[in-house]
């Protein structure tokens, strides 16, 4: 039996061959590959790889050698191997024009209502539909701004959060409304191993409240309050308590097209206080209110799956939840500039 060829592997080389035997997503076969390989560099026979991975010594030997003749390139499958398609040609394409038709009387095919109608296995319209990627199944959102003032609005406020006007605060404010304090019919019973915290599923409403508050893009405070209602009334109160908070310097507020935000009372307020600026949100844009990102965090991590015998419980929640947040608040960082919105925000469906 000839030697096993000796291989040497490089710290880099090294590195992502680990890489690859640690990463989850690493198929079962690559797995086996890299470890054939890892295990040669180690100094192992073919015959005491094969031993220590239960496999045979010739696959040893074979990717000992695609490794020393093509490096990573040699640990692929060459081209043409693995098990055809049942379907290439005709009944695939049956199968795709199919699956973009919408059934009668349903909003879109399941695998074993098409492989009935079409006559075929429902692995074969599983295999059609990963190879083309068709996923009938899944259902996306989209919307698209119709604002004529889109790309001035959009280019403004990337601006704010990409180049701020120096020394000037820059706040993404908003309200949360319709917060309800939801009990539960039954007490939530606590994470256990191996199973996780469940609750009933219905509920008691006990009032709604809403949130008024106020990010700073810089340091990713919050300034927040609740309140029973959001008229302006309640909007313009808030903007005092901002005015407070911030009692010197520019301050810039990015807001979106609530009507509430364009009162005559809140722009008699800002006629008056000429260090505040309002930044409007694009029509179907308010996505790009940072504070819509932290009102998401919030939800998730406070109130949706908290239990509230009354309004106040809810609103001291929120409180506590702003009191840590403020303790270990940091900036979100914004990576989008305004032409790549543009570009995927105004395109046309074809």
């Amino acid at each position: 039996m000839p030697a096993s060829k000796n291989v040497v592997l490089s710290e880099s080389d090294r590195a992502k061959l680990v890489k690859i035997f640690g990463n989850r997503t690493t198929e079962k076969r690559m797995i086996e590959r890299v470890s054939i390989v890892l295990a040669a560099a180690e100094g192992l026979s073919n015959g005491e790889i094969a031993d220590r991975y239960n496999c045979n010594i010739h696959t040893a030997r074979l990717w000992r050698n695609r490794w020393l003749d093509q490096g990573f390139e040699g640990l692929r499958d060459t081209p043409g191997r693995g098990r055809k398609g049942k379907y290439i040609g005709e009944k695939e394409g049956q199968i795709i024009a199919a699956t973009l038709q919408k059934p009668a009387t349903e909003t879109h095919w399941s695998a074993r209502r098409l492989s009935k109608m079409l006559g075929v296995s429902k692995s074969s319209i599983h295999r059609v539909w990963s190879r083309n990627r068709l996923q009938p199944h899944r259902q996306g959102t989209f919307k698209y701004s119709n604002d004529p003032a889109l790309e001035a609005k959009v280019i403004d406020i990337v601006g704010l959060y990409l180049n701020p006007p120096d020394k000037a605060v820059v706040l993404c404010v908003d309200e949360k409304s319709q917060i309800q304090a939801l009990d539960r019919t039954q007490p939530l019973l606590p994470m256990k191993f191996g199973t996780p915290e469940t609750r009933t599923h219905d509920y008691v409403r006990n009032g709604t409240t809403t949130l008024f508050a106020a990010f700073d893009t810089a340091t990713g405070r919050v300034i927040g309050e609740c309140k029973p209602r959001h008229r302006h009334e309640e909007f313009l109160a808030f903007l005092g308590k901002i005015e407070k908070a911030y009692p010197k310097g520019e301050v810039h507020i990015v807001l979106d097209n609530y009507a509430t935000h364009k009162h005559p009372a809140i722009v008699k307020w800002l006629a008056r206080r000429g260090r505040f600026h309002f930044h409007f949100t694009p029509t179907s844009g308010s996505w790009m209110n940072q504070v819509e990102t932290w009102f998401s965090i919030l939800t998730r991590q406070s109130i949706r799956r908290g239990s509230f015998d009354s309004v106040r419980a809810v609103i001291k929640q929120i409180e506590l939840f702003i009191e840590g947040w403020n303790k270990r608040s940091a900036p979100f960082v914004w990576v989008k500039t305004a032409d790549q919105i543009l570009e995927k925000g105004t395109r046309k469906i074809v």
